[in-house]
């Protein structure tokens, strides 16, 4: 029985990504909203484990498609600017959710969060570091 070609995986492996980014995503909207309206469940342990949870089966999905795809950051600029950029989008987000010392302060930072979300969506969707700004 031979290997499973890339044209079999990709189309799977690239749905169960996308899945997890939108899971990801409303569970730290949901969170933030949580914090803003000064719920303490978004910090207990369920909600910050589910979360982890998510975000690395997200993480191992991008990292299989990068392999599968035979994908560098260094050699492909937009990935190189999608990964730059989530880690900015995490620094963002822990102010949004616990950091940030006021909730005016928590406001700012899950809105500049969602953007900087939104714009490395605009990155892999146009594989151009520039995403939704190309020429």
């Amino acid at each position: 029985m031979s290997a499973p070609s890339v044209a079999t995986l990709y189309p799977a492996l690239l749905h169960t990504h996308i899945g997890l980014v939108t899971l990801s995503a409303g569970l730290f909207v949901l969170r933030w909203l949580g914090v803003l309206a000064g719920a303490r469940w978004p910090l207990q342990r369920l909600w910050r484990t589910l979360s982890v949870v998510i975000d690395t089966a997200l993480l191992s999905a991008g990292a299989t498609l990068w392999w599968l795809l035979q994908l560098h950051p260094l050699h492909q600029p937009w990935l190189g600017t999608k990964l730059a950029w989530l880690v900015v989008y995490i620094g963002l987000g822990t102010f949004a959710l616990k950091r940030g010392r006021t909730p005016a302060h928590k406001f700012a930072f899950g809105v500049l969060a969602l953007a900087v979300l939104a714009y490395m969506a605009s990155v892999a969707l146009a594989r151009h570091p520039l995403g939704w700004w190309r020429l």
